[in-house]
């Protein structure tokens, strides 16, 4: 009876022990998947009757047989990371060959821009030494023009001294033929009749003159060719490089003049001169006494033109005595 009563509470036990193990198990399995590792299951206790030998229990790696390895998770980032890179790194190589061609064009512009730079600046240095070079010209050649026009004046003023000498001394010469010996005592008087009579043949000339005057000199004007051609006495061509044309001015009442047919006729360069054609009504009254005028032949004849006006031009007869 009592080996019978150990057997039933061995059996008891059992059951409890089989019992217990499985109610755990469905509770774990009841609750979320969510742990990466699940726990491992635990090894049932077997309870083995009083007369039965004990076993040995079995070894830990035995007892975790049944779970399975998963895949590491970092293993698949990895391999993931290790696709990225492998399709990343021909897009950085790319990206680097069009950084680098822009960076070599950038370069090539830079050099480009500094050429030009370097171009303008060889251009603007040889246009300032062209300009100063001009300057220089300009300023050697109104110099020379400065000389050219002094040295024409003076030759003009020794001109007009030796001509005042010579009219001078022919006026002295007529007047000795003239006069009778009793008047060649009484000198003085008559040289002061003879400036009263030029006072009065300068008045008679100034009233020539403004008969000569145009009421319109664009209507009235007639060129040589107009008048069938130039006709008269001709000068010398070394006397008239030395007495004639633009750069030889000269006043007409700073030299002799005399009325010849009622026309003034003046002597300038050794030859006479007279107006075949009337001056312009806007000239002022007195231009030939205030005004610088020049002899030049113009194609077809001699003409007098004044600097005041230098568009109008006066036909003119040349004499040599």
């Amino acid at each position: 009876m009592k080996s019978i009563g150990i057997i039933s509470t061995t059996a008891m036990a059992l059951l409890l022990g089989f019992g217990a193990p499985a109610i755990a198990r469905q509770g774990q399995e009841e609750k979320p998947k969510q742990e990466e590792h699940p726990a491992k299951p635990e090894q049932k206790p077997q309870e083995k009757p009083a007369n039965q030998p004990k076993q040995e229990p079995q070894p830990k790696q035995q007892q975790q047989h049944p779970q399975q390895p998963k895949p590491q998770p970092e293993q698949k980032q990895q391999q993931q990371h290790a696709q990225q890179q492998a399709k990343t790194q021909p897009d950085q190589q790319q990206k680097q060959q069009q950084a680098n061609a822009s960076k070599q064009q950038q370069q090539h512009a830079q050099q480009q821009q500094s050429k030009t730079q370097q171009d303008q600046q060889q251009k603007q240095q040889q246009a300032n030494s062209a300009k100063q070079q001009q300057q220089h010209d300009n300023s050697q050649k109104q110099e020379q023009q400065i000389t050219n026009h002094q040295q024409d004046q003076q030759r003009q003023s020794q001109q007009q001294q030796q001509d005042r000498s010579a009219n001078q001394t022919q006026q002295q010469a007529r007047s000795q033929q003239q006069q009778h010996p009793e008047q060649q005592a009484h000198v003085q008087p008559v040289h002061m009749q003879t400036q009263q009579e030029q006072q009065r043949q300068e008045g008679e000339q100034q009233g020539i003159w403004q008969q000569h005057r145009a009421t319109s000199y664009q209507s009235e004007h007639r060129d040589w060719q107009q008048r069938g051609g130039y006709n008269g006495y001709r000068i010398p061509e070394n006397r008239y490089n030395g007495y004639f044309g633009s750069g030889h001015s000269f006043r007409i009442y700073s030299y002799p003049v005399v009325v010849v047919g009622g026309y003034p006729r003046f002597q300038y360069g050794g030859y006479w001169f007279s107006l075949a054609d009337s001056w312009p009504e806007y000239w002022a009254n007195n231009w030939y006494d205030s005004d610088d005028v020049y002899i030049d032949y113009s194609g077809d004849g001699y003409y007098l033109y004044n600097r005041r006006y230098p568009r109008d031009r006066i036909a003119v007869n040349v004499y040599l005595n």
